[in-house]
């Protein structure tokens, strides 16, 4: 016999309960199981010292409900149970644990958006997925939001996109009580995309005082000496470890350079001697090198670049001159094209890409035939009203798992441009993903390849592919790789971009917008891009208006 609570076995009464109603089972039998658990719950005798014929006694336990206990307690397992979560994803159950997501409202996430674990779930709130969906709104979809970053809070990985916000708001803070200099150092510094702390440095020597004034910040929970550094934890809608070394102020430079470089980085220079610098230029210098951006030092190629004197300019925000791939009302965006289109106006960008969703993208609201024309009208009429600034008309063409793009041609030659992603089936193996991509890419009509592993950051590693074929075969196309500036994206990978620099592919830089504010993300793939060593010339919409405008006319023929 095991010794089961009446609280654990409340619970795995429940857990069958929710699984079938995920499941779409008999909702009789579930009531029952959901109904017998809240009984079982508050009875006060332990089930295990009762007789059969008692237990029978409680109110919504009847013979079914009481073999399930039996069957618990005398083998320690139930046979229903486990067939139900044998075939649920394991993510699914994570989401479960997420208030406000009953396992009727999963079903729909899960049938409806195929989303199957929590990180996925995030995206598509942050996409403004949810609202659109039966039984959802905008209140419970941020109210998801808020339970999923707390479910993070324990999380030993988090996006840079997060990070920055945090050490900027402690920089800020620690400049305003300190003299002494504080700057961002390690990877956060080097902008990796994915953290796992945040590093900081300080010629600020009284440490007393420091720890004082971080004490006084709400949001530090934790204060602790590690040989010569602080560990501090910081809980901002997600824990972040922070570290901060203390340097002597004349060494200040050194150990910075040394903070912020890679392993690798370093391992690839010698004969550093340790000593002042005035800028880590000179520190260069002293071993006959160019300086070398710390978005570089990752000991990939750049000290070979280095000696050969081949160190590019790196793409910065500035170079962008207009936004490619932004969705609004007409699919699953939250703003009208005009406000989209204002809002990059007033940015100071020259045109907008807009790709709202496909026919086929169903929980994204995706366009049909009629909504384009609709959609076109205004589009036209839009740019009536405009002097030197113009919408783009696109679309965000989903991949069927054909490889063909989701309209007939009499449809995608109405397009200026088109992007192709893959947005369902995403289970593939590296051969059906190759083929599936291989035949978009080849498409006449395909002008940039959309994310193209399909990954999100801390969630889904996205399918297998062979990035240098693909590369290749955008090379032989004349088609352009989307870095989709997401950050929960970041898709294409940075350490790709040297090899497509190399086959002559252009980078479009895409925030993916799905509302104002995401416009912004551009900055995040601006920071991967730099990564990768990305120039303005071989960045898409590092392009004037009327270049874009010249390249869109020519592609169409």
């Amino acid at each position: 016999m095991n010794h089961f609570s009446n609280e654990e076995i409340a619970d795995q009464l429940k857990l069958i309960s929710k699984l079938m109603d995920l499941h779409d089972e008999n909702s009789f039998k579930s009531k029952t199981f959901s109904n017998a658990s809240f009984q079982i719950d508050k009875w006060k005798i332990p089930l295990i010292e009762m007789k059969d014929s008692e237990i029978l006694k409680i109110i919504s336990v009847g013979t079914s409900v009481l073999a399930v206990i039996k069957e618990l307690i005398d083998t320690g397992s139930i046979k229903i149970l486990e067939e139900l979560l044998e075939k649920t994803p394991i993510g699914l159950m994570e989401m479960m644990k997420i208030k406000g997501i009953g396992p009727k409202k999963l079903r729909t996430i899960w049938m409806e958006l195929e989303i199957e674990d929590v990180g996925e779930l995030l995206y598509a709130c942050n996409e403004n997925r949810l609202v659109e969906l039966k039984g959802f709104g905008e209140k419970t979809q941020n109210e998801i939001i808020k339970q999923i970053q707390f479910i993070n809070q324990n999380k030993h990985k988090f996006f840079y996109a997060e990070g920055l916000i945090v050490a900027e708001t402690l920089l800020q803070i620690l400049h305003q009580n300190f003299d002494e200099q504080f700057e961002l150092t390690g990877n956060i510094r080097r902008k990796n995309t994915v953290l796992e702390c945040i590093e900081l440095i300080s010629t600020q020597q009284n440490e007393m005082e420091l720890i004082e004034c971080l004490e006084t910040i709400s949001e530090i929970s934790n204060v602790n000496f590690d040989d010569e550094n602080l560990i501090v934890t910081c809980n901002y809608m997600v824990r972040f470890p922070i570290k901060i070394t203390l340097s002597e102020p004349q060494y200040f430079i050194f150990n910075w350079f040394n903070t912020t470089a890679s392993s690798a980085h370093l391992q690839l220079i010698e004969n550093i001697e340790f000593a002042e610098y005035e800028n880590e230029a000179e520190i260069y210098e002293s071993i006959n090198l160019p300086y070398i951006e710390p978005e570089l030092r990752e000991g990939t190629i750049e000290i070979d670049l280095a000696i050969e004197n081949n160190l590019p300019i790196l793409i910065e925000e500035r170079d962008i001159k207009g936004v490619v791939h932004c969705h609004s009302k007409y699919s699953d965006g939250k703003n009208t094209i005009k406000e989209l289109a204002e809002t990059c106006i007033a940015k100071g960008f020259e045109y907008l890409c807009l790709s709202d969703h496909s026919q086929s993208a169903t929980y994204a609201d995706g366009l049909k035939a009629d909504k384009i024309i609709e959609q076109h009208k205004e589009i036209d009429a839009l740019n009536s009203t405009y002097q030197n600034f113009k919408i783009f008309k696109g679309i965000e063409s989903d991949i069927l798992y054909n490889g063909d793009l989701d309209y007939p041609e009499d449809v995608l030659k109405t397009f200026d441009f088109v992007i192709a992603s893959v947005h369902s089936t995403l289970k593939m193996n590296e051969e059906t993903a190759m083929r599936r991509l291989i035949k978009a890419i080849e498409n006449p009509y395909t002008t940039i390849l959309g994310h193209p592993t399909g990954r999100l950051l801390l969630s889904r590693e996205g399918y297998p592919i062979n990035h240098k074929k693909i590369i290749d075969a955008c090379a032989a196309n004349n088609v352009i790789i989307e870095l989709n500036a997401s950050p929960y994206r970041l898709d294409m990978d940075w350490q790709w971009i040297p090899y497509a620099i190399e086959k002559n592919v252009m980078i479009s830089i895409n925030p993916d917008a799905h509302d104002l504010s995401g416009i912004d993300d551009i900055k995040y793939g601006i920071a991967a891009a730099r990564k990768g060593f990305l120039y303005s010339v071989k960045c898409f919409n590092s392009k004037g208006l009327r270049e874009i405008e010249n390249y869109f006319q020519k592609n169409k023929k």
